[in-house]
Order: structure tokens, then sequence, then C-alpha cells
């Protein structure tokens, strides 16, 4: 069974910092890319940073970029977030996912197969 849990949201001031784990089962980790993707309300879920497992090639979104660093411990088969200097419009749900293969693209949420229940990120001003 495929299974994708997210940990590490929660409440932070702007400018601060939290640390979202992917950590996922059930799938052959070394082949799939991993994505991060949020969701605030009234908005469509947007791509945020991605990671290939097997060749850890990464891609970040323009609006996190310098940010937000995203990895991964294959081992463990998990992948972190660190998210940096927090904004309020960082405030959303935040959901990983996985799909086969390798980044080529922008991280597009119809391409992923699996997804986690998400973990809510709230930025106070």
């Amino acid at each position: 069974e495929v299974q994708l849990v997210e940990s590490g949201g929660g409440l932070a001031q702007a400018g601060g910092s939290l640390r979202l784990s992917c950590a996922a089962s059930g799938f052959t980790f070394d082949d799939y890319v991993i994505g991060w993707f949020r969701q605030a309300p009234g908005k469509e879920r947007e791509g945020v940073s991605a990671i290939s497992s097997s060749d850890g090639s990464t891609y970040y979104a323009n609006s996190v970029k310098g940010r937000f660093t995203i990895s991964s411990d294959n081992a463990k088969t998990t992948v972190y977030l660190q998210m940096n200097s927090l904004k309020p419009d960082d405030t959303a749900v935040y959901y990983c996912a996985a799909r086969w293969g390798v980044i080529t693209h922008t991280p597009v949420p119809s391409f992923y197969d699996y997804w986690g229940q998400g973990t809510q990120v709230t930025v106070s001003s």
C-alpha cells in the first residue's frame, strides 16, 4: 500500500521557519519524483518544490526560491522541505505527492499519482 505522510506543519510568525517531512512507503522510492504542493483557500493547488530521488535534481517555484530548500534521505524514504523567511502568503495546506520518473517540467498536480493527506502551515504577520 502506497503511503505518503506529511508532518511538521503548524503556526509560525513571519520571518520564522518550519520544516515539513514527507515519509513515503509502498513504492520504489528511488524511481520517483516527490513534489510539494500547497493550496490556500480559494486558490488552485500550486507546485512549490520537487526533487528527483534518482539524481537529486530539484525544482523551486519562483515564489519560494532562496527561502525553501528541498532534500531527500533515500535511506529513510523521506523528503524534507525546509521553509525559512516565511511570509503570510505561504499560509496554505501543504501536500507531498509522488510520480514515477524525473523532473522535466513545472510540477503539475494531475501528473502525480500518490498524495499525502496534507499539513496546515499558517504564517502570522
